[in-house]
Order: structure tokens, then sequence, then C-alpha cells
């Protein structure tokens, strides 16, 4: 089965401070990981890399078995990555709702009769479509969140990094955040504080440390499979 990322020996500092090295990690094709530690020891630096939104300082980064070695190499792989941001409204980019979930299909070439119906069937699909001619900045925390990630899951990433995706969501918006990433058949990694919301959905989770990531398997979520994190990925993943 093929890797959708592969990190390894990743260091990166902040402001001239090591955050932390020998950041070594393998998400395979459509598994789901999550990546928890305390505030500031650089889950969302993590993600940014990955997105080819900040330089690696030292290792190396591996996406779809390609290398990436400078910012420069992102440029072919940015349809495949989806990044829903901690902050929804950093991520719209027009004001009416269905405006925003098409906009990147629009500016990749696609028809506005296409975008038209697929932002429908997107908006449908996450139960938002009541929302369609609404003004973004003026929904709920919950609702900005679905709005962001109908724009994210329309360009058909297929691999998301979602960073604190419940911020702002009640219980039964993060409920309804579980069942649609449940449905999902993509690589998902997940930054979050949120120990219930992450047990619902993935099949590992990594506490990240300054000397490294160190991994758990989720036993409250039975679609993974056991297997340790100490050798290289050399076995046939079967999901």
């Amino acid at each position: 089965m093929s890797c959708s990322v592969t990190i390894k020996n990743l260091a990166t500092s902040r402001d001239g401070v090591r955050l932390y090295e020998n950041v070594t990690l393998d998400v395979s094709h459509k598994e789901k990981i999550a990546i928890i530690g305390p505030n500031g020891c650089g889950k969302t630096t993590l993600l940014d890399i990955i997105a080819g939104l900040r330089n690696i300082e030292e290792g190396a980064l591996e996406l779809f078995h390609q290398p990436m070695t400078s910012l420069a190499d992102f440029k072919s792989m940015r349809h495949l990555i989806g990044y829903l941001f901690q902050d929804s409204d950093n991520q719209f980019l027009a004001p009416i709702v269905e405006d925003d979930v098409a906009f990147s299909l629009l500016a990749s070439g696609v028809s506005k009769e296409e975008a038209k119906l697929k932002t429908a069937m997107m908006l449908q699909d996450l139960g938002i479509e009541h929302l369609a001619k609404k003004i973004v900045y003026h929904l709920s925390g919950g609702e900005k969140k679905l709005v962001a990630l109908a724009g994210v899951l329309i360009m058909e990433p297929k691999l998301m990094l979602l960073d604190e995706p419940t911020n702002g969501l009640d219980q039964a918006m993060q409920l309804r955040l579980v069942d649609i990433l449940g449905r999902i058949d993509k690589s998902i990694i997940i930054v979050s504080h949120h120990k219930e919301f992450i047990e619902l959905v993935v099949e590992k989770i990594y506490e990240i440390t300054p000397t490294g990531l160190i991994c758990s398997l989720n036993h409250k979520n039975g679609s993974h499979h056991h297997h340790s994190h100490t050798h290289d990925h050399s076995h046939p993943h079967t999901h």
C-alpha cells in the first residue's frame, strides 16, 4: 500500500529555539492519524511543513513517494493536499457560501455549470445546503467550519490536514464532524487537543515531544490493525 506522507528525522525551530528533532512518521494511503501535544510544541508548524507552507530545516519529507526538497516542489502537489485551518475566517475566499466553496474549482478551470453542480452536491452531502446564499462571516463557528471543510473537500484532495477542527463546535456539531470524517476515504492528519473527538476518528495517535513522535494505537476506534512504529514499513498495509 502506498504511503501518502513519509517524514524522516525532521527538526524545526521557532524564534531560534529548537521545537523538536528526530520526527519520523509514515502515513499510509487512506490512513487517519492524530498528532497531540502541549500548546506551542509545534503541531501546526508540522502541518505547515507537510502542506508546503514552511521550509524544512533538517530532515526529509516525501509526499506520494515524491521527495519535497524545496517549496517549489509542492506546486505539482497542491491539488492533492487539503488544509483546514484552525481559524475558518482565514480559509474563506469569497463572501457568499456557495461562491466560496466553488472558488477553487473555478480557479482550477472547471466550468461555471460544473462548479455550481459540484458545489450544490457538496453542500448537500455535508447537510448545509440551506446556507448556500448566506454570508460566510455571519455564520456560527460550527457552520463556518463545515463551509470551510466543503471548500477543502470539493477539490478532492488525497491528503487532508485538519488543524484543531473542533474549535468553536458544540457537541452536536462535533459528532456531525466525526460522521463526516468517518465517511471520507482519504489520508487524514488531525492536530487536536480534543481527545474524545480524535478517539472517534483516527487509528493512531502520535504525541509530539522534543525528541520525536511517540505512537499509541487507539483501541477505542476498531478500524485499525496493530503494528509497531519502530520499524520501516515494509509490510503490506490492508485497510
